[in-house]
């Protein structure tokens, strides 16, 4: 998105647009939304195991963050053992919207980054 030079950024809205690619920019974020967009609403467990490869720490981490920024909603039922639901927020669905298309471009343009990186490795490599 192109910006005049003389007009004046919000720094509060800078701060916001900076922490927000910040922290879907990380793996395990966009991971999180992939599944929960495909699913629908899940538990903290089936999560984890669908995204693959991440601790349980850094899941507890992730959804706290995305809970925190409107993205997913957290629901406790109050059984035995506790039984705890993650769903989409509408915020967190306009994201996936959002990211889309970094996809559909991923896809068209596939075959020439890969044609590049090999290009790139035979000159360095």
């Amino acid at each position: 998105m192109a910006r005049d030079l003389d007009e004046e950024i919000d720094p509060a809205l800078e701060e916001l647009v900076r922490g927000i690619i910040g922290q879907v920019a990380d793996k395990w974020t966009m991971l999180i939304l992939e599944e929960l967009e495909a699913r629908g609403t899940l538990r903290f467990t089936e999560l984890g195991r669908h995204v693959g490869g991440i601790s349980q720490k850094m899941l507890t981490k992730t959804l706290r963050d995305m809970e925190r920024d409107g993205l997913v909603s957290r629901t406790v039922h109050p059984v035995i053992p506790p039984h705890v639901d993650y769903t989409l927020t509408d915020l967190g669905h306009s994201l996936g919207e959002a990211f889309c298309g970094v996809w559909i471009w991923a896809e068209k343009h596939h075959a020439t980054i890969e044609a590049a990186r090999a290009a790139f490795a035979g000159r360095v490599g």
